[in-house]
């Protein structure tokens, strides 16, 4: 038992210790955090437009181009690998850009916007019809009723299912070394190379993942908790 103790102490000191490798983790940490999170703010901004977009017809109750236009953009995106999706961004659409971070959020924020625009989409159609007909029957344009009435009201139901996208973002970006990026996956990978040790490197990465998510899973169910409170009220 004791050796194996000094030997889980020594792999975790060759891992973190040795020449400050943790400033790595840090490092690699806050790569994955800035690209989930601007990725997320890019995905929600899309999303909420394509939505929009999928949701306006014309006054004989059809689908308009734009309608159409998102939803091809919503099929496209969620029928191809995100993976393959950063790779076309950074060899071809991107080429002449060296920057991995604008690159990997660009990726990450148009892969996200076509999952945000269907949870914004539910949303929407989830605000009972007679609030749109109250609104209308008050004066108010039809983009006036959307922005002013339902929309707000929508806000309650996509905020849990955007959480959990934020969530699986954060989880994705996972696949940024592709494009040269220093991410947390990453830095654990050249750690091992560096220990020729996989096993410590590779677990205190997925630790630090779970302890960012189980803390974001702790928030959002707050969040969930506290929208429910309102609603009985």
């Amino acid at each position: 038992m004791q050796a194996w103790i000094e030997k889980i102490s020594k792999m975790f000191e060759m891992a973190f210790l040795t020449e400050n490798r943790w400033k790595l983790y840090l490092s690699g940490l806050g790569v994955t955090l800035k690209v989930a999170l601007f990725a997320a703010i890019l995905g929600l901004a899309i999303g909420t437009v394509v939505a929009l977009m999928k949701l306006s017809t014309t006054r004989t109750g059809k689908k308009t181009i734009w309608a159409r236009i998102a939803g091809a953009y919503i099929d496209i995106i969620r029928g191809t690998p995100s993976v393959l999706q950063l790779l076309i961004m950074w060899f071809i659409i991107m080429k002449s850009c060296k920057n991995g971070i604008l690159v990997a959020v660009l990726s990450f924020g148009i892969n996200s916007g076509a999952y945000v625009a269907e949870i914004v989409r539910a949303g929407i159609l989830a605000v009972d019809k007679g609030q749109t007909e109250a609104g209308r029957s008050l004066g108010l344009s039809k983009a006036q009723t959307m922005i002013y009435i339902v929309i707000p009201q929508a806000i309650k139901n996509v905020l849990p299912p955007i959480g959990n996208e934020f969530i699986v973002l954060l989880k994705e970006t996972a696949i940024v070394g592709y494009v040269s990026l220093s991410d947390l996956t990453r830095v654990a990978n050249q750690v091992s190379s560096r220990t020729y040790e996989a096993f410590m490197p590779l677990i205190g990465a997925a630790v630090i993942y779970f302890v960012i998510i189980k803390i974001l899973t702790i928030l959002l169910d707050k969040l969930e908790r506290r929208l429910r409170k309102s609603d009985n009220r």
